[in-house]
């Protein structure tokens, strides 16, 4: 009796109780649209987010979201459109969601990643250039299906969603670079082979293929002890360790290199190197920067006298040194240039072509040292038979050597040469890492951290188990400088006086000296701009700071002029083992 009685038509009365509450949802999401001020940088990310939402419930309960999009849609604000139809986006809002209309009249919002920019021939197709579109000169784009997934189960912690942003602005930086590539080729901008840089994506990656990776020492199997760093008890140096690829390198130039056409202004010309099996980069990547002739821009050098802001990137003297095993083992050259687009200021890294120099033959024996002549590809690492540039060898004809050789001159080529290194390199090649490349002129620096390295790690620790914080500002902030050059030039040039000393605790004192008083304080220094690459107004400024400071101690400005720090942070005073080794 106590029991409430049974509700009649329940299912009923349900239903209408659940379409009210979408009805209400509906309404407030449009209220939303309408109501919200337009997002800045930070708004947009948070946009995104929302929009990641979306995108998951999809993967939990695709038909109520297609329903959902489509009352929504129908009402008042969304744009309903299928792949392959041709919008024109009449403005953009900063949230991810723009308004476009179709070739019906109809206008809404779109949400912006699920557009693309057509190619020339989709641009001036005569279906799509009706009169309505001409005449507002609008933006044409394409529909296309979303291609990143997502994982079935919500996570609802802040690391996840993190990720989950992350991930999506790789994808749309991805998106973004191939469409400026293409679209520059189709312009006539650039040439048919040119492709957006492989290795310079892999550097914008993180640390995991620079140089300051690959100087931290690497620990064993059982973490417990270390892989590739030994100190010997008798001498008190690092042991020496051999691998199986060991040499010097110089680049001497690059001749008949396609440049961009117009619309297109070059900021800087450069190759980057690394050690490549024909699948993946097994190395650190190395940039050289090139310097041309204005009369002659098709033809690179490359010089090994230190001149200039940033002298190490000019330098054509490298290293290489590797110990992986793959039969196909060998130097990857990617030849780029950084531009800028002059009407809408957008800047980007093309690749101009491609080398390699397998280092090893059929039969395993290394090829010999000499010059080698290398001819350029164009596409990527992963593509054959791409020219760089086709209209070099179109029209081409005759089997005669002697064009044969006129066409040869023609086509872009690399001039290097393999060396053995001397005595005294090959013996500071082997107290490195089994694997780096880098600048020959820097060599000296290396060595000397990596025996700071096993000095502090191997010796002055209370027990190989401890993996406590290490008080080292130098083995701290050491990797830092790595990828900024020119404050390893100022270190280079200040410590080059003692490089030469044969008492090796006198030489570590020196060298730490000059890093704490020259080097350290310059690193956190609020007057030094972040480093940016091929900016040339920032390479001076970072320039006249750095150099300005390295001639005397940091310590010594006047009370009227102190210098100004970054905030401090402990990890510029503590070495952490088990985060930065590899």
């Amino acid at each position: 009796a106590d029991e409430p009685a049974p509700v009649g038509n329940y299912e009923q009365r349900k239903m209408e109780e659940e379409r009210r509450l979408r009805g209400f949802e509906e309404k407030l999401l449009v209220l939303v649209q309408e109501l919200s001020p337009p997002q800045k940088r930070e708004g947009g990310r948070a946009g995104r987010r929302s929009y990641h939402s979306g995108q998951n419930t999809a993967q939990t309960n695709s038909l109520a979201y297609k329903d959902y999009i489509l009352t929504v849609c129908h009402n008042v604000m969304c744009l309903p459109f299928q792949m392959g139809e041709v919008l024109a986006i009449l403005s953009k809002n900063e949230d991810g969601w723009w308004l476009a209309q179709d070739s019906k009249g109809s206008k809404g919002l779109v949400p912006k990643t699920y557009l693309k920019v057509p190619s020339v021939e989709q641009f001036f197709d005569v279906d799509c250039c009706h009169s309505n579109y001409i005449k507002n000169i609008w933006f044409y784009v394409f529909c296309v299906c979303m291609f990143q997934r997502y994982s079935d189960q919500e996570e609802d912690d802040e690391e996840a969603s993190e990720d989950e942003d992350s991930n999506w602005d790789c994808v749309m930086r991805a998106i973004t670079e191939i469409d400026a590539t293409d679209v520059l080729s189709a312009m006539g901008a650039i040439p048919a082979g040119f492709r957006s840089s492989t290795l310079s994506k892999l550097l914008d990656e993180g640390i995991t293929y620079r140089a300051s990776h690959y100087i931290q020492p690497e620990l064993s199997q059982s973490k417990l002890s270390f892989k590739d760093l030994f100190r010997d008890p008798d001498t008190g140096k690092v042991r020496q360790r051999t691998a199986r690829t060991s040499l010097t390198l110089t680049l001497w130039s690059c001749k008949s290199i396609p440049t961009p056409g117009v619309g297109v202004q070059v900021l800087s010309r450069h190759i980057r190197l690394c050690a490549f099996d024909g699948t993946q980069v097994l190395s650190n990547i190395h940039t050289i920067r090139a310097t041309c002739n204005a009369n002659n821009v098709k033809t690179w050098s490359f010089s090994p006298r230190m001149t200039g802001n940033l002298p190490s990137l000019l330098d054509g003297d490298c290293f290489l040194r590797c110990n992986s095993d793959a039969p196909e083992l060998g130097i990857l050259f990617e030849l780029g240039v950084t531009y800028i687009r002059n009407s809408t200021g957008e800047r980007g890294d093309l690749s101009c072509g491609w080398a390699f120099l397998k280092l090893f033959d059929t039969n395993g024996a290394p090829v010999p040292h000499r010059t080698y002549e290398l001819l350029v590809h164009g596409g990527t690492p992963y593509e054959k038979d791409v020219e760089v540039d086709p209209s070099l060898t179109r029209g081409a004809t005759g089997t005669g050597m002697f064009q044969q050789m006129m066409l040869s001159r023609k086509l872009p080529k690399l001039f290097l040469k393999l060396k053995s290194p001397n005595v005294r390199t090959r013996s500071q090649l082997s107290a490195l890492p089994d694997t780096l490349v880098g600048s020959l002129s820097s060599i000296h620096l290396l060595v000397l951290h990596r025996q700071l390295l096993a000095d502090i790690l191997l010796m002055d620790r209370a027990t190989m188990q401890n993996a406590d914080l290490i008080c080292s500002p130098l083995l701290a902030t050491f990797p830092e400088i790595m990828d900024q050059s020119d404050l390893l030039d100022a270190l280079r040039v200040n410590s080059v006086a003692g490089s030469r000393l044969r008492d090796l605790p006198l030489l570590k004192k020196k060298f730490v000296r000059v890093y704490m008083d020259n080097i350290y304080p310059l690193l956190y220094s609020a007057d030094l701009p972040p480093p940016r690459w091929a900016d040339e107004m920032v390479e001076n400024q970072r320039a006249r700071v750095i150099f300005n400071s390295s001639l005397e101690p940091f310590h010594t400005h006047t009370p009227d002029s102190p210098p100004r720090h970054q905030a401090f942070d402990i990890s510029q005073l503590t070495y952490d083992l088990l985060c930065m080794a590899q």
